[in-house]
């Protein structure tokens, strides 16, 4: 089972690893290496958040999610993405950017670095509208009660989540945004660029997240229409669910370029090679897809409930950091440490809920009777 989902990931990252050591020797092949640890410590909370999604998804979109999307996250996100934010921010076409990466990786990274407000703003804001349309969702288990109860009763409120957002995002432009960090140590206003990119992040969650939540609603709709019917009605339900699953992967590459903001933000912090960038962060992109997989197939979601929480969370600590960096850098370190702390305390909370579960469903089973004794 692990070799046939990681099978791939194990692959990619001899041939990830064999490609740095010819491209840099040595010194290439341990930046690649450390650029994957790092993506897989920053990531692992979307792998968390993305099976709870991807096990709605039938085993061919699955697969699409495997081949089609990670081609996406590799080479999308990882390398064709910090060009295009070259490009825009130096008014230039994609060939020179591609250029400027590797002939003069050092003005390759201050723009990427001088456009980070408006990636942190757009990311941020996506991230938090996934936290708080879960932190006010009404549901049956509940981890951190005291928080989740009360706010579950606010959820009602129809648009609160988004009023919060437009809240959080005036709040930013009004504080931190006023002194966003630049390339050198700087700091400039840049007010108008996060709240433009922060609606953009709004407006993008809105329309994908109400898409795929509409074709999903219709593919149930068709789903128990079909239960009461004798007849089979294959076509309109199949169609359905290419529509729903087709928004839902949407909605996942979405998340996942959201998610791969701070890590592509952070790889410069460890090189600005754009080629060894590459390397590590889509090596460690493989293994947030496989596990994410992983997670799915063995039904670890369902034995361990209150790992979806821990990862929304992260989600929400995620997206107020993203936040904060537009003025103020944090340590990618921290960030990753933040995530696993989250997920792990939410995953031990799961294990002793099974274990009280199961020692309640013991004392109420009670002791077996054995037979009686007979009677001479």
């Amino acid at each position: 089972m692990v070799l046939k989902t990681f099978g791939w990931s194990f692959a990619v990252t001899v041939l990830g690893l064999l490609a740095a050591a010819f491209y840099g020797g040595w010194a290439a092949f341990g930046v690649v290496a450390i650029l994957a640890v790092l993506e897989i410590s920053l990531s692992f909370d979307n792998a968390v958040v993305n099976a709870g999604i991807l096990k709605k998804m039938n085993a061919f979109w699955q697969k699409i999610f495997l081949t089609v999307g990670i081609l996406i996250a590799v080479f999308g996100m990882r390398l064709v993405f910090p060009v295009v934010i070259v490009a825009v921010s130096a008014r230039t076409g994609p060939i020179e950017a591609v250029d400027l990466a590797f002939n003069q990786p050092d003005r390759y990274q201050q723009l990427v670095t001088d456009a980070h407000p408006s990636i942190a703003a757009f990311g941020g804001m996506f991230l938090l509208m996934i936290f708080l349309d879960f932190l006010f969702e009404e549901r049956d288990i509940q981890w951190l009660r005291w928080i989740e109860r009360p706010l579950a009763r606010l959820g009602k409120v129809d648009v609160l989540s988004v009023c919060i957002a437009l809240i959080v995002l005036l709040t930013a432009s009004a504080t931190v945004a006023l002194h966003a960090h630049q390339h050198g140590g700087a700091h400039v206003d840049k007010q108008a660029t996060v709240l433009l990119a922060g609606i953009a992040g709004l407006i993008t969650y809105l329309v994908v997240n109400g898409l795929s939540g509409f074709f999903e609603n219709r593919l149930e709709q068709a789903e128990e229409e079909e239960e009461r019917q004798t007849a089979t009605g294959s076509g309109p339900a199949l169609l359905l669910a290419g529509k729903a699953a087709f928004f839902m992967f949407l909605y996942l590459e979405v998340l996942d370029a959201s998610f791969s903001f701070d890590g592509v933000i952070g790889a410069f912090a460890v090189t600005n090679d754009i080629v060894m960038m590459a390397l590590g962060l889509g090596i460690g992109a493989m293994y947030v897809r496989s596990l994410t997989v992983y997670l799915v197939r063995q039904g670890t979601l369902d034995d361990y409930v209150y790992l979806e929480h821990g990862a929304h969370y992260a989600i929400g600590a995620l997206a107020a950091i993203l936040l904060v960096t537009i003025r103020y850098e944090i340590n990618e370190v921290v960030t990753g440490l933040i995530g696993v702390v989250l997920i792990a305390w939410a995953f031990l909370s799961s294990v002793l809920r099974n274990r009280r579960l199961a020692a309640a469903e013991a004392a109420m089973a009670g002791p077996e009777t054995s037979d009686p004794a007979p009677v001479g």
